[in-house]
């Protein structure tokens, strides 16, 4: 499944965030590079699979409803929140 596209979809207004596969990390999982900014979704050793913006280094988001012991070798297909400033919002992981 790694060599698959993710998208990222808002629930709250359809907005749509493609993220590309990307060489796999020093740890051997998969990561995904957003495609129009450097934003990727990878896996954090205290965080489980996590929303990551390289340029700002902040932690955007993250799996909702999947503890980080249950969450395997991709990014789980689930509800997704994140933060940016003072919102948050909701979004639906997808492979395509």
């Amino acid at each position: 499944m790694a060599e698959r596209a993710i998208e990222m979809r808002r629930l709250s207004d359809g907005a749509v965030y493609r993220f590309l596969p990307a060489p796999v990390a020093e740890d051997g999982l998969p990561r995904f590079k957003r495609a129009d900014k450097d934003i990727w979704i990878l896996r954090d050793s205290d965080f489980g699979w996590i929303v990551w913006d390289a340029e700002e280094q902040a932690l955007m988001g993250r799996p909702w409803d999947v503890a980080i012991n249950r969450q395997g070798a991709t990014p789980p297909e689930c509800d997704w929140v994140s933060r940016k400033g003072a919102n948050s919002f909701v979004y639906r992981l997808v492979f395509v």
